[in-house]
């Protein structure tokens, strides 16, 4: 038996947390007479069900059935079973983690960070802005061009995954600060070259994901911002405070270019826990 655990290369704690799963198992299987070697898949699901009214976690129940998977194919392997009980049983779903987001102050504080006297600084405040403003990916922000912006009409055309096409409003203050930059900030930068990405760099090129990110990085630092923030902080931003102040949830799905719409629902949760928030911190009898 112990090859089972052995050959996976596991560590010491997680050979114990499955030990304990197949020990819990064995006990209760004990009540009936069922051997632990020769429990069915009904067995299991009966176990599962009693674990869920006991109201185990998702998360340990995920890590039950890994630790019965494991066992059950290591016996038929072994040729000690000739089938594996465990074959038509779903894993259960874990919740997806919350993204990591901005309050608007703090979102304000980040905005305020570049030296916008600065050719770079205003090209940089000029990114967030727009980022905030649009939601887009930093992937889809650096990739940028001349083509895709519509100045008039306050639009930017994304190309998203998938190379899928959509439309995003800009608003008035990101059109603000990307007309100041076209004209002080991009000439500068560029020094007479010609380039077609919107947001280049000093050499005239696309700037990388990862240089956008540490740019990020830096400010919220400069600006005192402690949480764990990601290269898509904003984009999770502009969604959680369009649902805070009423934005309708598939609208907000059209403006991320998400396929499905459960993708979006994730930053209902956040817009949830920000208000429970605000009510326990506000309310006399929060």
């Amino acid at each position: 038996m112990d090859s089972l655990w052995l050959e996976s290369g596991l560590s010491k704690n997680t050979i114990a947390a499955y030990q304990r799963d197949l020990l819990g198992f064995a006990t209760w299987l004990r009540q009936f007479d069922i051997d632990l070697a020769a429990a069915s898949r009904t067995d299991i699901l009966r176990y599962q069900s009693v674990r869920m009214r006991e109201g185990r976690k998702v998360r340990s129940e995920a890590r039950l059935l890994s630790t019965l998977r494991r066992f059950y194919r290591y016996l038929c392997r072994e040729e000690i079973r000739d089938s594996d009980p465990t074959a038509q049983i779903e894993s259960p779903r874990l919740g997806r983690p919350l993204p990591s987001s901005l309050t608007e102050n703090e979102v304000e504080d980040l905005l305020a960070q570049p030296d916008v006297n600065e050719a770079l600084g205003l090209r940089d405040r000029t990114m967030l802005e727009v980022l905030y403003a649009t939601g887009l990916r930093v992937s889809e922000l650096i990739a940028l061009t001349f083509e895709q912006l519509n100045m008039r009409q306050g639009l930017i055309r994304c190309v998203g995954k998938g190379n899928k096409e959509r439309l995003v409003p800009l608003g008035e203050i990101a059109l603000d600060w990307l007309q100041q930059y076209l004209l002080e900030s991009r000439p500068e930068l560029l020094k007479g070259t010609v380039s077609d990405d919107l947001f280049p760099t000093k050499r005239g090129r696309a700037m990388t994901r990862q240089a956008f990110w540490y740019l990020i990085k830096r400010y919220a630092k400069q600006a005192g911002i402690k949480k764990d923030l990601s290269p898509h902080t904003l984009r999770h931003a502009f969604a959680t405070h369009l649902l805070n102040h009423g934005a309708d949830l598939r609208v907000v799905q059209l403006l991320l270019g998400h396929a499905d719409l459960s993708t979006t629902q994730i930053y209902t949760h956040v817009a949830k826990e920000r208000l429970k928030s605000l009510h326990a911190k506000h309310h006399p009898r929060g």
